[in-house]
Order: structure tokens, then C-alpha cells, then sequence
């Protein structure tokens, strides 16, 4: 075991990946002597040659179609969007025949491939630099959608998404990329591809989340406790497929719910979220579910970010408004739950 940036263990990731698959490719824009803009992809140039990982044109959708056949052909790319809004241009491809191929050879064909995605704000960046764009990946059936939110589970995801069959998208919270935790590189301690975690237990209610907004949630279940309210922290670790016994469990034992989201929030992925546990917790929710996320709005300039992303105040303020028996307000913290 290692402490290790998240930058760092998927750095591992990659780099055993090579090592124990010569079908593995890594390719996508400066990836190759520069390391990419986070350095995620530093020294494989250097250390497996030019044919496994290498520099492509500024082009996504040509990136992603090339990747499709070399999927085709035996190999397992990993290509990397610069940005998360960088992928739009490459979205034809992964919805039209990335997401599709499976289905439309009735299995004979698989596309074992992950598109890597740095994703969501946090770092102060512009227009096109900051998108929280999971909801169209997890909308778009034939895909499944990662988000780790430390360390050791950006390691395993990472190599569980490179084996996998089936193409990933893999999307990587640029602001925890210098984050750091305790990494299992060689004895694996994380929990499942499709395995939701408890990150904190607790009684009174549970906070979901996953990716960037893990910390947040963390934070909050923290503050929480020194009023004596027990919130537990469920993170879901891969968006698809979703762990719906781990919800359910921890929902159906606190009997409250708030789900955390950095995404805008109409039609996202907390709404979905919220809607599954409505159905199958109904009978033993003490209060509605309710959800924190950005507001639905373009994502704002970099001054404006603090205001724009969920913050403690704002999840306690939800957690407030779960109502507690005779004490309604738990909390007196500025802020709004959408």
C-alpha cells in the first residue's frame, strides 16, 4: 500500500496496463511525449514506444472512429478527451456506433475500449473546460459510465474498464486529480466493477454521490456530526451499472435521502437516482428525496464557480429540510437544495 495521487494511480493504471496486455493502446491529443495536460499519461511514450502510446490530430470524432476500428480489429485503445467538453465533437461516433455495435452485430462484436474524460469544475477553468456531461453517456444505453472519486479506485476502475468488453467511459474529476489516499497497486481492496461504497456509516440519512462531489458529501456528513446528526455516505463508484442494493439498503435502514451532484439539475443524473429510490424505498422514506446540484445554467466563469458548485452549506441545508421528528431545523445554514 502507497499514498498516491489520484494523477498518480492512474498514471499505475495505465502503465500496467501496458505491461500485461500488448492488445492496450493509449492515444489522444499530447498524450505521448508531453504526458497530456494533467500528465496522467507522463513516461509511457518513454517507456513503451511511439505504437502504444502516441500524439493524434485535434480531432476528436477522428479519435474515437479510429479507436472503433481498432476495437474492431482486436485491440483495447485508450483515448483520452482533452476536456470534458472537448468530447462533444466525438459524440456522433459514441452514441451512433461505440454504444450501438454490440447490438447491431447481435454480440458477435464487441468494443473492449475506454474513453477517458476529464471532467466537472473545481480548478477554475473556462468556457468548455468544465462541463459535468455524465448524464448524456449514462443516457445512452450500450454504455457504462465510471467516476472514481479516490486514489485506489481510480487504480482498479481504471484497469477494470480497460478489461472490460464493453466500452467505458471513464471520467476522471479534474479537481481530485491532486487529491491523495492509500492505494493497493498490488493487493486489491476496492470494491467491485459495479459495486457501489459506503464510505461512512450513519442513521439519520444518506448523502449519495459520486466523483467530485464525494469530498463534499464527506465534509458535510462531518459537520453533521457534531450536531449529532449520524449521515451516511454512499458513493457509487460507476454511474452503469448502477448498484441498486447498496442504495436501497442504505436508504431503506435511514429512511432519508439527498443525493449530491456537480451537474446541472434537470434531468440528471440525481433526478434518476432520486426517482429509483422513490420507487423501491417508498415505504420507508420518512421525507421526500431531495437533490443538490449546480444550477441550470451554462457553467459559469471561473469567479463565479464557488457559487455555481455544491457546497457543505448547501447539503446541510437539504439535510435540514429532511425534517427530523420534532426538530425541524437542524441546521441554520445558508444555501439552497434544488
Amino acid at each position: 500500500m502507497a499514498a498516491m495521487t489520484m494523477a498518480q494511480a492512474l498514471n499505475a493504471a495505465l502503465r500496467d496496463a501496458l505491461r500485461e496486455d500488448e492488445r492496450a493502446l493509449v492515444f489522444g491529443e499530447d498524450v505521448g511525449p508531453l504526458g497530456g495536460v494533467f500528465r496522467i499519461t507522463d513516461g509511457l511514450t518513454k517507456e513503451f514506444g511511439e505504437d502504444r502510446c502516441f500524439d493524434t490530430p485535434l480531432a476528436e470524432a477522428g479519435i474515437v472512429g479510429l479507436a472503433v476500428g481498432m476495437a474492431m480489429g482486436g485491440f483495447r485503445p485508450v483515448v483520452e478527451m482533452q476536456f470534458d467538453a472537448f468530447a462533444y465533437p466525438a459524440f456522433e461516433q459514441i452514441a451512433s456506433h461505440v454504444a450501438k455495435l454490440r447490438n447491431r452485430t447481435r454480440g458477435r462484436l464487441s468494443l473492449p475500449m475506454v474513453i477517458r474524460i476529464p471532467y466537472a469544475g473545481g480548478i477554475g477553468g473556462v468556457e468548455h473546460h468544465c462541463d459535468s456531461s455524465e448524464a448524456y453517456y449514462a443516457h445512452t444505453p450500450g454504455l457504462k459510465v465510471v467516476t472514481p472519486a479516490t486514489p485506489d479506485d481510480a487504480y482498479w476502475l481504471l484497469r477494470d474498464a480497460i478489461a472490460d468488453p464493453d466500452p467505458v467511459i471513464f471520467m476522471e474529476p479534474k479537481r481530485l486529480y491532486w487529491s491523495k489516499g492509500e492505494t493497493t497497486l498490488g493487493d486489491r481492496r476496492a470494491a467491485g466493477f459495479g459495486q457501489a461504497a459506503v464510505l461512512r456509516e450513519g442513521r439519520d440519512a444518506t448523502l449519495i454521490a459520486y466523483g467530485p462531489s464525494i469530498p463534499v458529501a464527506l465534509q458535510a456528513a462531518e459537520a453533521a456530526a457534531q450536531d449529532g446528526i449520524a449521515l451516511e455516505v454512499v458513493d457509487l463508484r460507476t454511474i452503469v451499472p448502477f448498484d441498486d442494493a447498496t442504495v436501497v439498503s442504505s436508504v431503506r435502514k435511514t429512511g432519508r435521502c439527498v443525493v449530491i451532484q456537480e451537474a446541472q439539475g434537470f434531468a440528471g443524473v440525481g433526478a434518476e437516482i432520486a426517482a429509483r429510490v422513490q420507487e423501491r424505498c417508498f415505504h420507508s422514506l420518512a421525507a421526500p428525496v431531495l437533490r443538490v446540484s449546480g444550477f441550470d445554467i451554462p457553467y459559469p466563469p471561473p469567479m463565479l464557480e464557488h457559487s455555481h458548485l455544491p457546497d457543505v452549506d448547501r447539503v446541510l441545508d437539504a439535510v435540514d429540510r429532511l425534517q427530523f421528528g420534532d426538530e425541524p431545523d437542524v441546521f441554520h445554514l445558508a444555501g439552497e437544495a434544488s
